[in-house]
């Protein structure tokens, strides 16, 4: 879950273009909860997917090609040059491959480091915008699951993964699913 991106700040944990939280607060008017208010005294823009809104749907719109769960966390509004640590645990040291739900209104690439080393290279997002959307403030929710997008490699233990956006920006990363692993 990219939204839970590790705790220590801006420079440490993370790198955000503008100290604003454009999600959490901003575009979702804080109201106590979590999905509005989730770490919103960061730079990194935090949103959530909302479903059922009407009369012109938001999230779960005729457009996307994977419909995503209601309240899904995700970071959004990034830029490039921002980064983002996510610490993970494994058991069992292995190459793990793994989907990625997003969306990119103008497509763009970022990479994945594994624990300070490059993993994945250059890993280019199709652009989700559609032109058919009547309405121009949902190109930025055209959901996407990019199946077997990379491939890398885990220790035992913990492993800090850091999200670069190198081009495009504009994208929302929700998750990544991991597939399969070796040993």
């Amino acid at each position: 879950m990219c939204a839970y991106y590790d705790l220590g700040g801006e420079g440490v944990a993370y790198r955000d273009g503008d100290p604003k939280h454009h999600g959490s607060g901003e575009s979702n008017p804080a109201d106590g909860t979590c999905l509005t208010e989730l770490r919103i005294n960061e730079g990194v823009d935090t949103s959530y997917t909302k479903v059922l809104r009407k009369p012109d749907p938001i999230d779960d719109n005729p457009f996307d090609k994977v419909v995503p769960p209601a309240d899904l966390l995700y970071v959004g509004c990034t830029e490039p040059g921002e980064w983002f640590n996510i610490t993970v645990e494994v058991t069992h040291a292995g190459t793990c491959a793994a989907d990625f739900l997003y969306t990119s209104n103008r497509g763009g690439t970022i990479s994945i480091d594994v624990n300070g080393n490059g993993a994945t290279g250059l890993l280019q997002f199709a652009a989700t915008n559609d032109p058919a959307d009547p309405l121009a403030s949902r190109q930025w929710h055209h959901r996407n699951l990019a199946s077997q997008l990379f491939q890398f490699r885990l220790n035992k233990e913990k492993n800090v993964l850091t999200v670069h956006i190198l081009t495009g920006g504009n994208m929302n990363l929700a998750y990544f699913d991991r597939k399969q692993a070796h040993r």
